[in-house]
């Protein structure tokens, strides 16, 4: 259904070209957060893992995340997915489709997403790809996150700028800037990358037919983080005690809420503590959390423990594209679940987080077996394919 050209890496230089000749270390101190770095040929020969059609068809399809977007003169029109194929065929104005999480669907793209690992695991969102006409995009904007767009087939122009105005246009369903004042105007061909921080304004048109590859990193602000983290708190109070007012006395206005009770009631919540252990776990399990729309494929006759040992021994173990496995404290983290392992399965499992794949002929305590067979069963571990 999706068919994905190979991509070959050479991992000695990788970083080297992928970042136009700056060292991981290099990139983060200087360009991280701060400022754009345009690379010409980050990857020699790119042209994109997934054709056209395939790519449309993806937009088509009720599991798959995606938008539409469509422009005529200063009219815009957005329509998220599923996609209607009637509806791509026949537009007559530009427009570009986005599809989300195509790293979740194509080897391949899963594979490119964790070439940036250089960047943290827990801060990588997806892989986007989106497909655009001659003149298609998504209008001038800013995102809060950061963002590498790597070109696939075609060409495409970006003008980007620092501007602290942000007001945006009014009565429009897309969050496009009302004064884009661009400084830098480049055109990108195949291979060709840009990286840009948060908030840097750009606006990507399509010359002639054109793939662009975006991979975005997690920024959830204060006030995602606050709510997530009472709600993931809320199931794991417990606190002691019962409102009582043995000493209470008539008041004059039986409506009133008095200052005994308003004392009483903050000295109760004032019990309520948590420390750096609780933030550890509480990231843990919401920075694996599968997303709402992602689903897992339990296979449909599993191997037996035996069979499955056998396999991980002669392939080696691969994490599903849609698993995330992360560590914090010294505890490991499972698509939101904490996992119980022996202290001494902690290298292995860091191996396997790190990497997301196990080699051939690993040796596996009984704990961890069981545990990486039951992960199997639910779809979130396979025993890699022969090469």
């Amino acid at each position: 259904m999706r068919a994905a050209v190979g991509l070959i890496w050479d991992n000695a230089g990788m970083y080297t070209n992928l970042l136009g000749g700056l060292s991981p270390r290099q990139f983060l101190s200087e360009y991280w957060q701060k400022k754009p770095l345009l690379v010409r040929q980050a990857v020699p020969g790119f042209t994109g893992l997934v054709d056209h059609d395939d790519l449309l068809e993806m937009a088509c399809d009720p599991d798959v995340e995606s938008r539409l977007v469509r422009r005529h003169n200063n009219e815009w029109e957005l329509q998220r997915g599923p996609q209607k194929r009637s509806k791509l065929r026949g537009a007559k104005h530009p427009w570009t489709v986005l599809v989300q999480g195509v790293n979740l669907w194509v080897p391949a793209a899963d594979a490119l997403l964790h070439k940036f690992d250089f960047i943290p695991q827990a801060r990588l969102d997806d892989l986007m790809v989106s497909y655009a006409v001659d003149g298609g995009g998504v209008g001038p904007h800013f995102d809060n996150y950061d963002v590498f767009l790597l070109q696939g087939a075609g060409k495409r122009r970006w003008r980007i700028g620092a501007q602290d105005d942000r007001s945006l246009l009014d009565d429009v369903p897309l969050k496009i800037l009302k004064n884009f004042k661009p400084e830098f105007d480049w055109v990108l061909e195949p291979g060709d990358m840009l990286y840009l921080p948060p908030h840097w304004a750009h606006d990507g048109v399509a010359i002639g037919e054109c793939t662009t590859y975006s991979i975005g990193f997690r920024s959830p602000d204060a006030q995602e983080l606050g709510s997530e983290f009472l709600g993931w708190m809320q199931d794991r109070l417990k606190l002691d005690g019962l409102y009582a007012d043995p000493d209470l006395e008539p008041q004059e206005n039986s409506a009133l809420i008095g200052d005994r009770m308003i004392d009483q009631v903050m000295t109760m919540l004032a019990a309520i503590r948590w420390d750096r252990a609780d933030v550890a776990a509480f990231l843990g399990h919401y920075l694996t959390e599968p997303k709402p729309q992602v689903y897992f494929e339990p296979p449909e006759q599993p191997l037996t423990q035996r069979k499955f040992l056998s396999a991980a021994r002669k392939l080696g173990l691969a994490l599903d594209a849609r698993s995330l496995l992360l560590c914090a404290e010294s505890r490991f983290y499972l698509n939101g679940e904490l996992l119980t392992i022996e202290p001494d399965d902690s290298t292995t499992l860091a191996a396997l987080a790190d990497k997301r794949r196990l080699p051939r002929d690993i040796e596996l305590s009984d704990t961890l077996a069981n545990l990486l067979y039951e992960a199997y069963c639910d779809g979130f571990v396979h025993p890699a394919e022969a090469p």
